[in-house]
């Protein structure tokens, strides 16, 4: 029996090693030591840190800026939390990330950015680049520079050859994509003035919606995070000028007002949004949406029928995106969180597809101008190139 299983578990390996070696590959850390003299520091006051793969060729001259994920910290006890991990310490993140995906560097994988010089920024500020608070206190050190920090790292690659740019592209994921929408405009203004400049959203387009007991759970914890960081002032003005700054975390309240054109890749049942804001722990005490959450084929009929409303709700709030054709959207109907930054969902035979394109070459077509994409899929479970997430019952949620 043991024999069996080692068996399997070295089979399992060997094609994980196998899988890595032909669509990922390995990149280093490269640390912005001179970040910190500007107090444009980590949670911890470290220095901010991403992982550069130079472009070649035709590329040599354009920049994909891709943001880290994961979550926000909405006061001192969950900003201590992450203060000594990789989201809160560049001492902490691994020396080296696997590229692929949207990152990959072949034109198999990638083929209208493979090419490009690709970064992945490390998130470890806690609000989506967004703080800025001067005073620290000694007893917690913790750093609220997110904002400094955005700027730090862009000010870096710069320095490094973008300030050569003639195409640029700000990306993200999750509270990265979140990143992505928010400092959209201000990316584009760093940069010199004849770049092409576009920004994609990859699972950041989070609503403001109420949780399965009635409780506005998210807009709550988003108006605690940018009072803890001191965002106000870095969220835009058109937004904070008419409603109160934790609103403007929300992209439904102010991406219609952002210049540059955005391309949001989505999808309706985010499975982040799902467990988080629709139903966080606070709000399901007894665990009837546990194994729902984990795996959407579990949901009961009645489940099903709010996760649908959930849908809709989500489908309003992207009207806030406008209609502009600089816009573009990949809306599709799978419960998942996240799909650039693996191959299997950006660019592979299975991929999932809308109008039988997949997002990579929807997100491509879309930034060279060879077609315009608005696309929203049709509901759950119609379609059939959804890779659904099933989740381990440790996930725990990030809210």
């Amino acid at each position: 029996m043991l024999n069996g299983r080692l068996h399997l578990w070295f089979h399992i390996l060997v094609n994980v090693l196998i899988l890595l070696r032909t669509e990922a590959f390995f990149v280093d850390i490269t640390y912005v030591e001179s970040a910190v003299a500007k107090g444009a520091v980590c949670l911890d006051g470290s220095p901010p840190a991403y992982h550069l793969d130079r472009g070649f060729g035709a590329g040599i001259n354009s920049w994909l800026v891709h943001i880290e994920g994961g979550g926000w910290c909405n006061n001192v006890t969950t900003c201590l939390d992450r203060k000594n991990t990789r989201l809160g310490s560049s001492k902490q993140m691994a020396k080296q990330l696997a590229f692929s995906g949207i990152l990959a560097n072949k034109p198999k994988f990638n083929p209208d950015f493979y090419n490009w010089n690709r970064v992945k920024v490390r998130y470890c500020d806690g609000s989506s680049f967004t703080g800025d608070v001067e005073a620290v206190n000694p007893a917690t050190n913790l750093h609220y520079r997110g904002a400094r920090v955005f700027v730090a790292v862009i000010e870096d690659l710069l320095a490094k050859g973008m300030k050569n740019a003639e195409s640029a592209v700000l990306s993200g994921c999750s509270a990265g994509g979140l990143t992505s929408i928010l400092h959209c405009d201000s990316f584009k203004a760093l940069l010199p003035l004849g770049t092409k400049v576009k920004c994609f959203a990859d699972a950041g387009y989070f609503i403001n919606a109420k949780d399965v007991s009635g409780v506005q759970h998210i807009e709550a914890f988003y108006n605690d995070v940018v009072n803890t960081h001191g965002s106000a002032k870095n969220l835009p003005a058109t937004c904070t000028s008419r409603m109160k700054p934790g609103l403007c975390f929300f992209p439904q309240y102010m991406a219609q007002e952002i210049r540059t054109p955005l391309f949001i890749t989505n999808a309706a049942y985010d499975s982040w949004q799902i467990k988080n804001i629709l139903a966080p722990g606070v709000a399901d005490p007894h665990g009837l949406w546990h194994n729902c959450k984990l795996d959407i084929t579990k949901c009961s009929a009645s489940q099903l029928q709010i996760i649908q409303g959930f849908r809709l709700e989500f489908l309003s709030a992207v009207n806030g995106l406008g209609t502009s054709s600089s816009r573009g959207y990949f809306i599709n109907g799978c419960y998942a969180h996240c799909q650039t930054e693996m191959q299997e969902t950006w660019l592979r035979d299975d991929s999932p597809r809308l109008n039988d394109k997949t997002i990579a070459k929807a997100v491509g077509d879309w930034f060279y101008d060879r077609s315009p994409f608005q696309k929203i899929d049709c509901p759950y479970p119609c379609d059939k190139t959804c890779h659904n997430r099933v989740f381990e019952s440790q996930d725990q949620p990030l809210v």
